[in-house]
């Protein structure tokens, strides 16, 4: 009796699994596959997973919102992206809903595209609004993104730790050194600050930036600015721009 009053008041095991903030869905499966509690369903391809999900997207990257996650044992895969689907929609939803005026964004999808490039350029709250305002100012002029995490995605698993000047010519619309506007999909799954950067960039003037140790980075107004800034923080080697 006291087993089957666990059962109706739901009082049953959970198990947690936590997706990190700039992951990719390669590496989103992965860790559901190491997760022993989750049933292995998916193996038709992302397009069925996208219909499973009752997603209008094509592409799953970027799409699962990065939290931890409780569930019970046998819990299938469908089921455990389709709650970290149905997350990232609502707060997408939440942000876009009260997001400042003027973005470049035709829709809710691009500013989500857009906070992957955040999430993946900085780990400081503080930097990401104006990251943030540094790519949208940018997309206003029509000025190429340049960011490498975009290159380090297209290299996928030919990526050494290294993004180098023969990289930047790789054939890829990922290639934000020679495409403008903004790659096709997200290149990573972004936490809330991201989205909400995205959402409400800085009203800065800045077109540059380059990292300049311990997670941060300088800002300049001018190509003149940031080459100087290059020369002091990265002593001649390749700067993220």
């Amino acid at each position: 009796l006291q087993l089957l009053d666990q059962f109706v008041a739901g009082k049953v095991k959970q198990y947690s699994l936590t997706l990190i903030e700039g992951w990719t869905f390669a590496q989103i499966m992965a860790a559901i596959r190491n997760n022993g509690h989750i049933v292995q369903t998916s193996k038709t391809g992302n397009t069925q997973l996208m219909q499973d999900l009752g997603a209008g997207e094509q592409s799953p990257e970027g799409l699962f919102f990065p939290d931890t996650y409780h569930f019970p044992g046998k819990t299938t895969d469908v089921e455990f992206l389709r709650n970290a689907y149905a997350r990232m929609q609502k707060i997408l939803d939440e942000e876009w809903q009260h997001r400042a005026d003027g973005l470049p964004y035709a829709s809710s999808y691009e500013a989500l595209i857009l906070a992957s490039l955040v999430e993946k350029e900085t780990g400081l709250n503080d930097e990401r609004p104006m990251i943030a305002g540094v790519f949208i100012r940018r997309l206003q002029k029509g000025m190429p993104l340049q960011t490498d995490p975009t290159i380090i995605y297209a290299l996928d698993d030919r990526f050494d730790g290294n993004v180098r000047k023969g990289d930047m010519d790789i054939d890829s619309p990922y290639n934000t050194y020679l495409h403008t506007g903004l790659p096709p999909t997200p290149i990573a799954i972004a936490g809330r600050a991201s989205i909400h950067a995205a959402l409400h960039p800085d009203n800065g003037s800045a077109l540059y930036f380059v990292a300049k140790g311990g997670g941060a980075h300088h800002f300049s107004d001018t190509l003149s600015e940031h080459n100087k800034a290059v020369a002091k923080y990265q002593l001649g080697n390749h700067a993220n721009e």
